[in-house]
């Protein structure tokens, strides 16, 4: 997709690019991060070329800012992950904004776990670790003298589940930046671990709807000024809840949502101006679902983010859910899509709708699949060791319920809002329903018992 012309890999995935070169042609060149030269991938060790390059500083290049410096693949929202383009202006302008933020309040030099960005841009020492540590995150912020490090919701939550610990008070952590802390824990994990700002921020790669809240204003995801909103054209507009399309008025231009209802965020897109362009994906059609017509105007454009919000009567904005098909579990999005389409095959291609549901003391919605069963004929035990080879943990139905027939649209699309608000409640729900037992990784019937031990904690999953 990308049509890369060199692939840089470490050790550890040398089978894993064995198993995928005859895929890439043969005009790729290969450069190990290995202490040798890996001779199955003929590919050159990457340290030797360094060190057998000049020492003395390249000629300059001459590069348009609206050009691409990079792709960032997102996390698949919606599908396969899309390479969102970065142009060299956009990538200054997150950067910057990154720098600004983790700023705040900031006295000394700051050392981050904070983003690459932050180093090219301002020199920042940034430390990163091969595999996210819940017991030692504590012990390497105080290692490295971290006065700021970046989380998505899971780690705080994460961090909060650990036994007490010296280290979690030892460190010089004073700002925490990220997106996804759940309201519920925002101030407990403050008090807990001494951090004295949590910088939350919206926004997507290649989204122009970057927003911040860098004033500790709890469960809030960013700011947009209500005085003077044609600063920063972004705008909540009101969405069909069942059909997801967004609503307009007589004259065909979006509806805006007023404080405390929610909407889709949007924002406008201006052709030549670095702060509102949309740069889109490699993919022209993935570029142009991401684009709505009429939006504050008749005539204009707007890039889509898919995330349905509320704002206040002074202009914070709280994330309320996802639009379309797809949920985050454990820090990652999951495609509803593709989890359907595994159980499908799994069950002879009968119905089957996924859906995310809220699970007391967690983050984000686990996953559950209404599978239609109207002869009680599928093997529980085999499709769980097919979902197991087949999905990754995280996307994974942690709970399946057996209907006897599926409520469709007038499309024959399957629908989703009756059996996401009835959730796993065996007291609304009179289907058979299976969950995921953490114990034994089999699927098992959900008792009365079982669902107050998940509600309560008891079981985690």
């Amino acid at each position: 997709v990308s049509n890369a012309k060199a692939v840089i890999f470490a050790d550890s995935l040398q089978e894993a690019i064995s198993d995928i070169q005859s895929s890439l042609g043969p005009s790729v060149t290969y450069y190990s991060l290995g202490s040798s030269e890996s001779q199955s991938l003929q590919a050159k060790n990457i340290n030797q070329e360094i060190a057998r390059s000049p020492s003395y500083e390249p000629a300059s290049v001459a590069v348009r800012c609206s050009e691409r410096l990079l792709l960032v693949y997102t996390s698949g929202t919606t599908g396969l992950p899309k390479a969102a383009v970065v142009s060299h202006t956009r990538s200054a302008l997150l950067s910057l904004m990154m720098w600004i933020t983790s700023h705040c309040h900031c006295t000394t030099q700051p050392v981050g776990i904070l983003g690459a960005g932050q180093g090219v841009l301002g020199g920042t020492t940034l430390a990163i670790r091969a595999k996210f540590s819940a017991s030692q995150f504590w012990s390497d912020c105080v290692k490295y003298r971290a006065t700021i490090a970046q989380y998505i919701g899971e780690i705080c939550r994460y961090l909060l589940a650990q036994p007490v610990r010296p280290e979690e008070s030892q460190h010089t952590v004073r700002l925490m930046f990220g997106n996804g802390v759940k309201p519920q824990i925002w101030k407990q994990f403050q008090e807990r671990f001494g951090v004295k700002l949590i910088g939350e921020f919206y926004g997507a790669t290649e989204g122009n709807c970057a927003i911040v809240n860098f004033e500790n204003r709890v469960g809030a995801v960013g700011f947009g000024t209500r005085i003077a909103p044609f600063l920063y054209p972004i705008t909540l507009v009101k969405v069909d809840p069942e059909t997801n399309e967004v609503l307009r008025d007589k004259n065909g231009v979006c509806i805006k949502a007023e404080p405390g209802e929610p909407g889709e965020l949007v924002g406008k897109i201006v052709k030549g101006n670095p702060v509102r362009e949309f740069d889109g994906y490699v993919d022209d059609k993935s570029t142009s679902k991401k684009v709505i017509s009429d939006v504050f105007t008749k005539g204009d454009m707007a890039f889509s983010t898919g995330d349905i919000l509320i704002m206040d009567e002074l202009g914070y904005m709280y994330f309320r859910d996802r639009t379309g098909d797809t949920f985050r579990w454990r820090g990652e999005n999951v495609s509803t899509n593709e989890v359907e389409a595994v159980i499908s095959n799994s069950i002879q291609l009968q119905d089957a709708v996924v859906y995310g549901v809220e699970v007391p003391g967690n983050e984000g919605r686990a996953g559950m699949a209404a599978i239609v069963d109207d002869s009680s004929s599928v093997d529980v035990t085999q499709l769980g060791a097919s979902l197991a080879r087949s999905l990754p943990a995280y996307a994974r139905p942690l709970f399946l319920r057996f209907v006897k027939e599926a409520d469709t649209t007038g499309t024959f699309k399957l629908k989703k809002n009756k059996l996401r608000d009835e959730g796993f409640d065996i007291s609304v729900v009179q289907d058979p329903i299976f969950y995921l037992n953490p114990s034994s990784k089999q699927y098992e019937p959900l008792t009365a018992q079982v669902y107050k031990d998940i509600v309560s904690g008891r079981i985690r999953l």
